[in-house]
C-alpha cells in the first residue's frame, strides 16, 4: 500500500501509530513512535456505549428509562419538563438538550461541585431531548455511571470479563471522577493494537471467535445515525463518517474507524492538533487503495 501522502506530512500531521486490517489480516502497520497505552480522550465514550449494550443485554437497563427514574436522588426539585422527558438514549446521542457543552477536560479540574451526577442533572435543558445535537461529555459521563451503579462495579471491572479478556486486552486505568466512578467520558488508556481489535470487533458486529459478545442489533443501532449533527451524522457515541464509515474519535487523533463496505478497520494514534485534516488525509490514501 503507498502511503507516500500520509509520509510526506506524518511529522506535521504528528501522526505516532498507522495500523490497517483488511479481511481479517494485518496490511499495514507504521510507526512514528513506540507503540504505547496512551489517554484515548473520547474514544472511551465508544467503550461506553458498548458498556451499555452489554448492560442492555444482560437486563440491567432500558434506552427507554426516563433519567427522572434512573437518578431519582440527584433530580432537581421540580424538574422541568423537558427534563422529564429525558431518556437513557439521550445521553448516547448528544440528544440531551442543554445549552452548553458540560464536564469538559477544562472544566473538570476545577469543578468545586463533588456530586457530578448532580451537577450534570441540574443543567438547564433548553431543547426538547432527541431533537438537537450537542457534544459534551455530560451524556456518556451520565450512562457510565448508570452501568455502573446497575453492575456494582467501575466500568474497567464490568468490562474485562466481557469485552477486554475477550479480546486480549490487559487490564488497563481510566480516568474516575471524585466519587470514583469511572469517568465513561474520556480517559481510558490503550495501544494502538488495542484500538484496533475493537474496531474489528465492531466491524464483525460484536463477534469474538465465534462468540457474540456484543448484540449485533445493538452496534448496528450504534453504528447507525441516530441523530442529525450537520456532518455525516451521530449513532450512540460514535461518529459517522465518510466512505459510509463509523469512528471511536478522541481528541488529537485517536481514531478508529470501521468500514463496512471494505470489510476494513484503520487504528490510529495521534497527537495532532488538526486532527480533523489528519483523519481526512489517512483516510483520502488508504480507502481507495482498499
Amino acid at each position: 500500500m503507498d502511503i507516500s501522502a500520509i509520509e510526506k506530512r506524518a511529522e506535521e500531521m504528528r501522526i505516532l501509530n498507522l495500523r490497517v486490517l483488511k479481511d481479517g489480516q494485518l496490511i499495514l502497520k507504521r510507526d512514528w513512535d513506540d507503540e504505547i497505552r496512551r489517554n484515548q480522550y473520547s474514544v472511551s465514550k465508544s467503550f461506553t456505549s458498548i458498556a451499555v449494550g452489554i448492560a442492555q443485554k444482560e437486563g440491567l437497563l432500558s434506552l427507554d428509562e426516563k433519567l427522572c427514574d434512573v437518578f431519582c436522588e440527584e433530580i432537581p426539585e421540580n424538574p422541568s419538563a423537558f427534563l422529564q422527558k429525558a431518556t437513557v438514549r439521550d445521553l448516547l446521542t448528544m440528544g440531551l438538550g442543554q445549552e452548553r457543552s458540560e464536564l469538559m477536560g477544562e472544566q473538570r479540574t476545577f469543578l468545586e461541585e463533588r456530586n457530578w451526577v448532580k451537577y450534570a442533572l441540574c443543567l438547564p435543558i433548553v431543547n426538547e431531548p432527541g431533537t438537537k445535537f450537542l457534544y459534551s461529555n455530560v451524556g456518556p459521563y451520565l450512562a457510565g455511571v448508570l452501568v455502573q451503579r446497575r453492575a456494582g462495579c467501575d466500568l474497567i471491572h464490568y468490562l474485562m470479563p466481557r469485552l477486554f479478556d475477550p479480546l486480549g486486552i490487559k487490564r488497563t486505568v481510566w480516568e474516575t471522577d471524585v466519587d470514583g466512578f469511572t469517568f465513561g467520558a474520556g480517559g481510558l488508556f490503550l495501544c494502538v493494537t488495542e484500538l484496533l481489535k475493537f474496531g474489528q470487533l465492531l466491524l464483525q458486529e460484536g463477534n469474538w471467535n465465534g462468540r457474540q459478545i456484543v448484540p449485533a442489533e445493538y452496534i448496528k443501532e450504534a453504528s447507525s445515525v441516530q441523530i442529525d449533527n450537520q456532518s455525516y451524522g451521530y449513532g450512540y457515541l460514535f461518529w459517522r463518517g465518510a466512505y459510509d464509515s463509523y469512528r471511536a474519535d478522541g481528541k488529537y487523533g485517536q481514531l478508529a474507524i470501521v468500514l463496512p463496505n471494505h470489510n476494513a478497520v484503520i487504528a490510529v494514534q495521534a497527537e495532532s492538533r488538526d486532527a480533523s485534516s489528519m483523519m481526512d488525509c489517512c483516510m483520502d490514501t488508504i480507502v481507495p487503495q482498499l
